[in-house]
């Protein structure tokens, strides 16, 4: 039928039926390829896009728009499929842009805070270095301190006519048996408070030195009874020192008896220096 033919029938009745009064002028339905670019331009706009790629967002909508417009006055044609395409594509690529920009960012900030904790972990340990030299240097001086008033304390004691000498064994102070108990007892006499005193003050700047107190007799007598007495005697003078001041923990007790003399008991001098009880500073391991 040609253009300018006279209508049949048939083409009315279709016409009629398409846009009819009562049903109105039917609406074309957007193709596939629209659809796809309305959900990718949503996904994005609602993702990373919105805030990192507001530019790529903003492309892709004009693309969105022009397809759209394309649409209503075009219906569902080829050239409205092709802009749909691009849309799609530029909504993905806009997605993408906002999606890279946040694990880039991400990373950034990662690499910062790694590099906050490498130099808070740096200083923490420099500080607790300057800490350690700092508490070090406090020990060595304070153990220096101690150090002198130990040797101030046992020059004093030296001073006062003690009997303090050297040994292998340790720092050794003797005093007679005679000057601290009677005669075959353990009790201390009234006058060795006075020589004890000045031990025990002596004593008592030796920081954490172990100190054996020994008694020891003469060989006069029971071997089994005068190991007892020199083991009282031994004992008596620990109690005293300790109740002086000089820390408990510190101070050992053990009799030898007539085992170790230091002359011949066959003299009554002989005997008398034997008769002692001897207290050994013993010297401490080197740190």
């Amino acid at each position: 039928m040609s253009y300018l033919s006279k209508p049949t029938k048939t083409s009315w009745l279709v016409l009629s039926l398409v846009c009819s009064p009562l049903l109105g002028c039917a609406t074309a339905q957007p193709p596939q390829e629209l659809l796809d670019a309305r959900a990718a331009y949503t996904k994005a706009q609602t993702g990373y896009a919105r805030e990192l790629s507001p530019a790529s967002l903003h492309t892709a909508k004009q693309a969105l728009d022009g397809a759209e417009k394309r649409f209503e006055d075009d219906g569902a044609s080829d050239d409205v499929r092709d802009q749909a395409y691009i849309a799609l594509r530029k909504a993905q690529l806009a997605e993408t842009d906002g999606t890279t920009a946040h694990y880039q960012r991400q990373l950034i900030a990662s690499k910062e805070e790694r590099a906050k904790s490498q130099t808070q972990a740096a200083q923490k340990t420099q500080a607790e270095l300057a800490q350690t030299r700092e508490q070090l240097t406090k020990e060595q001086s304070a153990r220096e301190a101690a150090e002198q008033r130990a040797k101030d304390a046992m020059d004093r004691l030296a001073a006062a006519n003690a009997n303090v000498k050297k040994e292998s064994r340790g720092t050794v102070i003797t005093l007679s048996g005679n000057v601290l108990f009677a005669s075959g007892k353990s009790m201390l006499l009234p006058g060795a408070q006075a020589s004890l005193n000045q031990v025990s003050d002596a004593l008592k700047d030796q920081t954490n030195a172990k100190i054996l107190v020994e008694g020891h007799t003469d060989s006069t007598g029971n071997d089994a009874l005068n190991m007892e007495l020199s083991r009282a005697r031994a004992e008596a003078v620990v109690s005293y020192l300790a109740s002086r001041g000089v820390p408990k923990e510190q101070l050992t007790a053990q009799g030898f008896g007539p085992s170790r003399p230091v002359a011949d008991n066959s003299s009554p001098e002989g005997r008398a220096n034997n008769r002692r009880v001897e207290i050994v500073i013993q010297p401490q391991e080197q740190r």
